[in-house]
């Protein structure tokens, strides 16, 4: 599973011309679910996603997290980023999850950072969507669950 989370003045979704989610201050995560990935993952992945202190304090520093300032999430299933590009130029996706299996885990992400208390609002998995974000910082973020940043993921 890899999670990239953009902290955004704001974002939105729009599907078919039509705006269907959208969010102020807070963070925009794209979710990407491999094949074998799980709900228990995908839990563990938002808790660190809600932890991570990606907002600045009064002195300007990265020190506070999307509670502390009142920050919303804007969920976005992508597949693509499962891309492997070690060969040849067309990216393949033989690792990301079907869509039968990625679905319960992308809501699963969204539902813990519900749990915790979270503003969410999500893009329509499956769909061919326009993700619109202001990027505050910029700052950008990826966890992956193969590496080192996914292993404190215990609450």
């Amino acid at each position: 599973m890899r999670v990239v989370i953009q902290r955004v003045a704001r974002a939105r979704v729009v599907v078919e011309n039509r705006e269907i989610a959208s969010i102020g201050r807070g963070a925009l995560a794209l979710v990407g679910v491999g094949r074998d990935d799980s709900v228990a993952l995908a839990r563990r992945l938002a808790e660190k996603t809600a932890r991570l202190r990606i907002f600045d304090d009064p002195a300007g520093r990265m020190n506070l997290d999307a509670a502390a300032v009142g920050g919303a999430f804007l969920v976005v299933s992508q597949f693509t980023l499962l891309a492997d590009c070690r060969k040849g130029n067309r990216p393949s996706y033989i690792s990301a999850a079907p869509p039968e299996m990625a679905t319960p885990i992308y809501e699963a992400f969204a539902a813990r950072l519900r749990e915790l208390g979270f503003a969410v609002s999500t893009g329509r998995f499956g769909a061919h969507m326009q993700v619109e974000l202001v990027n505050d910082g910029p700052v950008t973020i990826v966890l992956d669950a193969r590496s080192a940043d996914a292993e404190n993921t215990a609450p």
